[in-house]
């Protein structure tokens, strides 16, 4: 790798050990990806949390942070896996709450900002056309490069917390222009109208190409998306797919035309989906009989956009005795939820509202499922129907307003809940 004299007094360890470290760590993550040269960023978003990191991960952060290790550049914290006004609601285990806090103060030490949230590109950072950034978490990743047109990887916690400290990343993966360009066609023939169709769409996509550089091309969209129907449809793709980048014909800044965001190429795939395919994703949900008593919306977190249309849908209204209903979102998001009544009316209605976390990375969370006697996941989250599989759930996807329904009733009164029964 071709190093800058900047970064030749950085490997010297000029610039103190941690960022001589976080140096090397990026030179060998550049050679094994063929990297020539290292890039500056502009902005790092890592994750921070006790249950994704662990012991050795927070043994790492506090060897790092004891090497007086101070971020050059803006970094934010991914959500976690604590909401401290509701540990003893959940019963989380006090050890590894005062491990969260620990964790959040070592941060905080090195300069690093816990935002605590997974839309950071919604609520605090969006970079523009051609800027180069390091984030981690797959969704953020995924919509910084399709929507804002910006430069990243998926960096893991390290490679993230040492681009914080270099200011810098291997350039490689999208950084490159050839990793940008479309691969494949989808024609969108489907209506769209939910949330929830977008992350269906992802899903479908994302099953059938699980591929980091498949780049699909969504062609023929019947209305431009808003930011959320953007979301839901990245970390979707990126959840099913381990996609980093989409372009969206007409949408995307990478995709004035469908030439364009095929490079001057030419697909080597043309796939269409219609609302007979979005049908065939939800009837292939089945709650197996069991109670449908716990509907979540997270994964990602709410915007504020969400959180008004749910306490709308949730006005006056009674989330049925025994069931729950969660909502994750960001400090930022809450706070203005709180203000503008929207906070109060979900509330009101019985559901539960978390700050600063994802429910699929609760801590303790397959413990918090078996203690409540929970089988059945509801939500309008693609991400979430995939990823929370992991702890044992059985997860059925739906629209956003049968999801509600199915909190206040218990009922799943959809067409593929009435072809299930």
């Amino acid at each position: 790798m071709r190093l800058t004299a900047e970064e030749k007094r950085m490997l010297r360890g000029e610039m103190g050990e941690a960022v001589k470290q976080a140096l090397e760590l990026q030179i060998e993550v550049g050679r094994f990806f063929g990297a020539r040269r290292l890039v500056p960023v502009t902005n790092v978003h890592m994750m921070g949390d006790i249950e994704v990191m662990g012991d050795g991960g927070k043994s790492f952060i506090e060897r790092v942070a004891s090497l007086n290790a101070r971020c050059m550049r803006d970094t934010t914290t991914n959500a976690r896996c604590v909401d401290f006004g509701y540990v003893r609601e959940l019963d989380q285990d006090p050890d590894e709450v005062e491990k969260e806090k620990k964790l959040i103060a070592c941060l905080r030490q090195m300069n690093v900002i816990t935002a605590d949230t997974c839309i950071n590109y919604q609520t605090l950072y969006q970079p523009h056309l051609g800027e180069r950034v390091a984030w981690g978490d797959t969704g953020t990743v995924i919509y910084a490069n399709s929507v804002f047109g910006a430069r990243s990887n998926f960096e893991a916690g390290p490679a993230a917390l040492a681009a914080a400290l270099t200011g810098r990343v291997p350039e490689y993966g999208f950084h490159l222009d050839q990793h940008r360009r479309g691969t494949f066609q989808v024609n969108l023939r489907a209506d769209l109208e939910d949330l929830a169709d977008w992350g269906a769409v992802g899903k479908l996509v994302g099953e059938s190409h699980q591929d980091y550089f498949a780049v699909p091309v969504f062609n023929a969209v019947k209305k431009t998306p808003g930011a959320d129907e953007l979301k839901h449809l990245g970390a979707s793709l990126a959840s099913y797919g381990s996609m980093g980048m989409f372009h969206m014909v007409g949408v995307t800044p990478e995709a004035p035309s469908l030439r364009a965001a095929f490079g001057g190429g030419r697909p080597r795939e043309v796939m269409t989906i219609t609302n007979r395919d979005l049908e065939r994703v939800y009837a292939s949900y089945d709650s197996r009989g069991d109670p449908l008593d716990l509907v979540v919306f997270s994964g990602p977190q709410q915007s504020l956009f969400e959180m008004k249309r749910l306490a709308g849908l949730l006005d006056g209204a009674k989330v049925k005795q025994g069931s729950r209903l969660f909502v994750t979102t960001s400090n930022g998001v809450r706070s203005a939820a709180k203000r503008l009544g929207y906070l109060d009316r979900i509330e009101q209605a019985g559901g539960i509202v978390l700050e600063g976390v994802c429910f699929y990375i609760l801590q303790n969370i397959a413990q918090i499922r078996a203690r409540n006697g929970w089988s059945n996941l509801v939500t309008n989250s693609a991400k979430l129907a995939n990823i929370i599989r992991a702890h044992k759930f059985n997860t059925i996807l739906r629209r956003t307003r049968d999801c509600v329904h199915i909190a206040l009733t218990g009922e799943d009164r959809s067409t593929a809940g009435r072809r299930g029964r």
